[in-house]
């Protein structure tokens, strides 16, 4: 007999004891026997399926009360995973909705040649694009260059010093060798909004898909754009012929050559004199699907802000230049043998900084409302983060709101 609490089990109309803490397994099983010898045969079917059902050691013997569950556990779900930390939340959301890195994707063309019936005619808008309309379009060009050439090298370098005829005449042939550009790509530009004209004390501000962006606008108007150092013939382009208009060079991964081109930008501005200025404030190309966040800089020189918004039809060819794929040189040839480039260019009206309003908030009303003209979609990223990685200030910062979350917690437990 147990000394400690007994359980009652009702064995045949008998009461006998037993503890579970008391006897081992072993002893158990021994004494189901003797009892199950006992009551044979009469019930030996019946005492074996008891005897067997007992065999079954049971776990709630062997635990307290206070540890046994009230109540049935329920599975876990991602949201509960996620709730343990903002920086589990956080990456989740970059996988599932990687917004980053679609700013700069190309899109593919869906293919349309997938049957018998449609397959002859692409081959034929094949043999079109490169063997017709593309040697038309390369000999547009070269002859636009000679034609250039011919007149712009003899103004530049044998008219002396700088004087108004002459800086007119070079900003008439750029932008005549920008609309030999956009004719050797059959483009279709339509410009809404009054044309820029040449004020001081204001600036112009664009979304930018591609190289070609400078291109389209300056056919209409000579601007003096602020773009980053190229090298080959672009580059040779930019120091022979775009410093005529009054353009900016820069190189975005030095710190000093950012200083000078903002004291250069001030200057620029308070010029009459001066050509347009253009800026593109994200600093990169997009996909003209979105837009990243825009520079400051640009705002804050105390000027008027001239937003214009670029929005490209992809119905014959993407404009998006990827410059991590594709040099420029292929992408003026894809281009080049396309159908068309279709493009719609709004001059919005000019904006001012508010009374009480900071340059961030500025650069997000003009941003604001260039998506809306365009239909862009607008995400929360530095475009400078496609070429260079974080900073090591963003970092450090994540690092120290992760670890206070973290003490947060603990001190909460």
């Amino acid at each position: 007999r147990c000394t400690s609490d007994p359980r009652h089990h009702q064995f045949a109309g008998r009461t006998t004891t037993h503890c579970a803490q008391s006897h081992p397994l072993p002893h158990r099983q021994a004494f189901l026997g003797v009892i199950a010898v006992a009551v044979a045969p009469a019930g030996v079917g019946r005492w074996e399926e008891m005897a067997s059902s007992l065999d079954a050691p049971n776990l709630d013997d062997y635990l307290t009360a206070d540890s046994l569950p009230q109540e049935p556990p329920r599975s876990l779900t991602l949201r509960d995973l996620l709730d343990i930390s903002p920086v589990l939340t956080e990456a989740a959301g970059a996988i599932v909705d990687d917004s980053f890195t679609r700013c700069f994707k190309s899109n593919s063309p869906e293919p349309w040649n997938w049957n018998i019936y449609l397959f002859p005619l692409w081959c034929l808008g094949v043999v079109i694009r490169y063997g017709l309309l593309f040697p038309l379009r390369f000999l547009t060009l070269i002859l636009g260059w000679m034609a250039f050439f011919t007149a712009f090298f003899p103004v530049r370098f044998l008219m002396n010093g700088k004087n108004r005829l002459k800086s007119k005449i070079e900003r008439k042939l750029v932008e005549m060798m920008c609309s030999v550009f956009v004719a050797s790509w059959t483009g279709v530009i339509k410009y809404h909004g009054p044309r820029p004209s040449s004020r001081p004390y204001q600036v112009f501000v664009a979304n930018h898909t591609s190289m070609i962006d400078f291109i389209i606008l300056e056919q209409m108007t000579a601007f003096a754009v602020i773009m980053q150092k190229h090298p080959g013939w672009v580059g040779f382009i930019q120091k022979t012929i775009l410093e005529s208009v009054g353009c900016i060079w820069f190189n975005r991964n030095d710190l000093k050559d950012r200083e000078v081109v903002g004291r250069k930008l001030r200057d620029h501005v308070q010029h009459p004199d001066n050509n347009p200025l253009l800026i593109f404030p994200e600093g990169t190309c997009v996909n003209n699907q979105y837009t990243v966040m825009f520079k400051k800089g640009a705002f804050e020189l105390g000027c008027a802000v001239c937003p214009i918004a670029i929005k490209y039809n992809k119905i014959f060819v993407d404009a998006f230049w990827n410059s991590k794929k594709q040099s420029f040189t292929m992408h003026l040839v894809r281009l080049m043998t396309s159908w068309a480039v279709v493009c719609d260019v709004w001059f919005l009206e000019p904006q001012y900084l508010r009374e009480g309003e900071t340059a961030i908030e500025f650069t997000e009303r003009v941003r604001d409302m260039i998506a809306a003209r365009a239909g862009l979609k607008k995400v929360p990223w530095d475009g400078y983060l496609k070429h260079n990685r974080p900073s090591p200030k963003h970092t450090e910062e994540k690092q120290r709101m992760f670890a206070e979350s973290v003490l947060r917690r603990l001190e909460e437990n």
